[in-house]
Order: structure tokens, then C-alpha cells, then sequence
């Protein structure tokens, strides 16, 4: 039984990257003129610090198919089937870059757009993994990855609209009244693109339209991978968020994996964001 190889990139929020079955490839972060390979020259607490000194927002480079296809080859070397799981493909060239290499690849590579981002992309690379464990072939492991990414919801709490206006998202003025009145919007990822769900007053009623959309969108498939995530460099909204919301989880599952949000989602959401991913029922 040939042996497969999970490609993906730095963008994709895992909580243990370390699986011998996994390879991350590294995006690149621009702060000014100095450039940093996401995970080898930074941290993602590296990157937090930066990006609260740092008066514009930094730049982040997708990995190039140049990059893809070494990742390939080397795989192809070891006898190892290969499947790469991207971002969604309306949020960046990624997918677009991993087909390319594909292309010219000497064996059959399967390239899947995960249709999400950050966390969201992290539960399905965690999904991967666990099929690369059952023996499952490379072929198997990209069409089941398609038929349940589609499952897969993010659902984040951001605290503040300030770096969603510093990338033109949004206007100052709304922005400056956002501010004013605590406004926390939550948003999701729809159709591989960003949506607006609602917005919060306050982060204990963020936190609860958090849960109220969690439920609204037919709960948690607890059989499946669960991630929750934060920017920044404290845990301590995500904390209050789990304590706000212990009645999801209790019973349900025996840990709640968590890790730090990726630079290239971070740069648009600023610190204090707070988001879930899971597998719809």
C-alpha cells in the first residue's frame, strides 16, 4: 500500500503540525521591507507582536508553484501518493498555484480547495490525516475531503473594526461609530468567501451570538475534527468564550483543541478575534 502525503500551507491553522504524513509549506509575511517565511523566520506570536507596532498592515505572499513542485517531487521520491488541500480558492491564488505544479507533476497529484480558510481549513487537514492513519488512498482522501468540505462552518467574533478599516474593508466612519458603540462583528465563511453574520454589542453578546449561530447552523458533529482559534498574543477572550459556551461542549467532547490564528487572516481580523470551526450535522 503506497503511503500518501498531505501538502498545505502556512495559512491553514492546525493545532499539532507535526504529523509525519504532513507538510506545511510556508507563505511570506512583508512588514516593511523585511520579509519572514510564516513558521520559519516568525512565529505566529512573532507576527502579533509586529502587527500591533507596526502603523500598516503588512503584505503576505501565497506559496508559488515553484515551491508546490519541489513539495511534489520530493514526495514522489519517497514512493508517497500526494494530496494538497488549499485555502479557499476565492480568497486566494493558492489553489490556483498547487494545480499548476500539479501539471507537471511526473505522478497523479489530487488538489482540493478546501472552500474555507484559517481553522476552518485546519479541521479538514486534521480530517485528512486521520484517513492517511485508516489506509485510505490518495484518491479516496481528496473525494471524501470534496464531499464533506462543504460541511465544514467558521463562525468568528471579531473585537475590533480597526484593521478591517485599515485594509479598506470597511470606512472610517463606520468604523470610528463601530468603535464608539463596542460593536463586535461576527462573520462567517460562505461559498469560500467572507460573510457578515451579524454584530454583537459587547463581547458577552458576541459570545452568545456565537452559540446562537453555532445552533443555527444544525450543531456540532462532535464524530468529526473541532478547532477553535484566537489572534493575538492572550487566550483570555477565547477563554471567557469557552466558559460563556461550556453548555455546547460539556458532554460532548473530552477536549477542545485551540491554536493561534495564521498572520494571513490575522492581518485583516487584528488581535482579540475569537472564532470555531466544526463539521456541521
Amino acid at each position: 500500500m503506497s503511503k500518501v502525503r498531505i501538502i498545505t500551507d502556512s495559512t491553514m491553522d492546525i493545532p499539532k503540525s507535526t504529523h509525519p504524513a504532513l507538510t506545511v509549506l510556508p507563505i511570506s509575511i512583508r512588514f516593511g521591507d523585511q520579509e519572514y517565511l510564516d513558521g520559519v523566520d516568525i512565529t505566529k506570536a512573532g507576527f502579533y507582536e509586529k502587527l500591533v507596532e507596526c502603523d500598516t498592515l503588512p503584505t503576505t505572499s501565497q506559496v508559488t508553484p515553484f515551491a508546490f513542485a519541489r513539495a511534489y517531487e520530493q514526495a514522489c521520491q519517497a514512493g508517497e501518493q500526494v494530496v494538497v488541500l488549499t485555502v479557499s480558492d476565492k480568497l486566494s491564488g493558492t489553489y490556483q498555484s498547487a494545480v499548476l505544479a500539479a501539471r507537471e507533476a511526473k505522478e497523479q497529484v489530487y488538489v482540493v480547495d478546501g472552500h474555507s480558510v484559517a481553522i476552518g481549513s485546519g479541521i479538514l487537514v486534521s480530517y485528512a490525516l486521520k484517513l492517511v492513519e485508516q489506509g485510505r488512498s490518495a484518491q479516496e482522501i481528496a473525494g471524501e475531503l470534496e464531499r464533506v468540505r462543504d460541511r465544514v462552518k467558521v463562525i468568528a467574533l471579531l473585537d475590533t473594526l480597526e484593521y478591517l478599516k485599515r485594509g479598506g474593508r470597511i470606512s472610517k466612519a463606520v468604523a470610528f461609530a463601530g468603535g464608539l458603540m463596542s460593536i463586535k462583528p461576527v462573520v462567517t465563511v460562505k461559498d469560500g468567501a467572507v460573510e457578515l453574520l451579524g454584530k454583537a454589542r459587547g463581547s458577552k453578546q458576541g459570545n452568545n451570538m456565537l452559540v446562537q449561530q453555532i445552533q443555527a447552523a444544525g450543531g456540532v458533529d462532535f464524530s468529526m475534527p473541532i478547532l477553535l482559534g484566537y489572534s493575538g498574543l492572550s487566550d483570555n477572550l477565547l477563554q471567557k468564550y469557552i466558559a460563556d459556551s461550556s453548555s455546547l461542549w460539556e458532554g460532548n467532547v473530552q477536549e477542545l483543541p485551540q491554536t493561534i490564528i495564521s498572520g494571513a487572516v490575522g492581518t485583516h481580523v487584528g488581535p482579540g478575534a475569537v472564532a470555531v470551526a466544526f463539521f456541521r450535522k
